[in-house]
């Protein structure tokens, strides 16, 4: 079978989960080959690939890779996909994986699908736009397609490869040096899962009322072991900190249950959230449009409801 390329997404040595998800796809697809770039390789890591699909993991963990951005993944990618003839390259449709396959494309003259959500046999991809009110499927026409899946749009399922381990050293051009890495600053993060690539998410809009309120939001998702989002007006008002925003002017989200409190329902929200498996919609307005997306509505006080809820959760633990 071909080789299926898959860029791995890692954070001080581990793998990310949506790295698993993309390797879950490609084993439909072909024969899964992960790429690490960048240092913080271990057999940890390497086990953990092999654990879910990969026949062969490329290891290039020059200091060279992590210290230029994005441009010398790009250029690893384009050598790895045209020395072993891959069939097709995924990457996860994050912020720099997208700039990679990007420049990728670019590289190899070849196709790119952006905001995956499936991908099917012959290469067809299935995308959800506009909101969620438009479901498409797309196909690279021309060379080699290159993929970039949404996080947390593929179940993880484990399936032992090989796992053989092959290092690959990339000349990295000047033109991918031009831009240099001075300074990391280390992110300080909670107990919280990751929010786009949380499982569940529980986020609050407008109708949480103030900052002080998203306590309540925060609770039910401890309660959960979810991430917390929240609604572009809920940032913008200054609520809760604009990292966390879900929509299209934010993150894009699609776990597997999605609590949308004091959340009205508009496009730009729903642009972000609509791939979730199971949508439940707590807000006062019975005509609010998030209850035309929802799976489960309830029709009340958010303050009175979430807290209840969190009860109630708490009980039965």
């Amino acid at each position: 079978m071909s080789e299926i390329l898959v860029l791995v997404e890692h954070v001080e040595g581990q793998v990310k989960k949506v790295t698993l998800e993309l390797l879950t796809l490609a084993r439909k697809l072909g024969a899964p080959s992960a790429v690490w770039a960048g240092p913080g390789y271990t057999a940890e890591a390497q086990a953990r690939l092999a654990e879910h699909g990969a026949e062969k993991v490329y290891v290039a963990d020059s200091a060279d890779i992590a210290d230029h951005v994005v441009a010398p993944k790009a250029e690893l990618l384009a050598q790895l996909a045209t020395e072993k003839s891959a069939a097709a390259v995924l990457v996860a449709a994050t912020a720099e994986a997208k700039e990679i396959a990007a420049r990728l494309a670019i590289k190899l003259d070849a196709g790119i699908l952006t905001d995956v959500v499936g991908i099917q046999d012959g290469m067809v991809a299935e995308h959800s736009i506009f909101g969620g009110g438009v479901n498409v499927r797309a196909r690279v026409t021309k060379g080699l397609p290159i993929i970039a899946v949404r996080p947390n749009s593929t179940p993880v399922e484990a399936a032992a490869g090989a796992g053989a381990e092959e290092r690959v050293s990339v000349a990295v051009s000047d033109a991918a040096k031009a831009v240099r890495v001075v300074e990391r600053v280390k992110e300080e993060k909670g107990a919280r899962p990751e929010l786009t690539e949380a499982a569940i998410v529980v986020s609050g809009g407008r109708g949480v009322g103030s900052a002080e309120n998203f306590s309540i939001i925060e609770k039910l998702a401890d309660s959960l072991g979810a991430a917390v989002g929240a609604s572009r007006a809920a940032t913008d008002a200054g609520w809760y900190p604009h990292q966390f925003q879900v929509g299209q002017t934010g993150k894009t989200v699609s776990p597997q249950l999605y609590i949308a409190a004091g959340i009205s329902g508009a496009i730009q929200h729903r642009a972000g959230m609509q791939t979730a498996k199971t949508i439940v919609a707590i807000n006062k307005d019975p005509e609010a449009p998030i209850f035309e997306l929802a799976d489960f509505g309830v029709v009340g006080d958010l303050h009175q409801v979430v807290p209840q809820l969190t009860e109630e959760i708490a009980k039965r633990k």
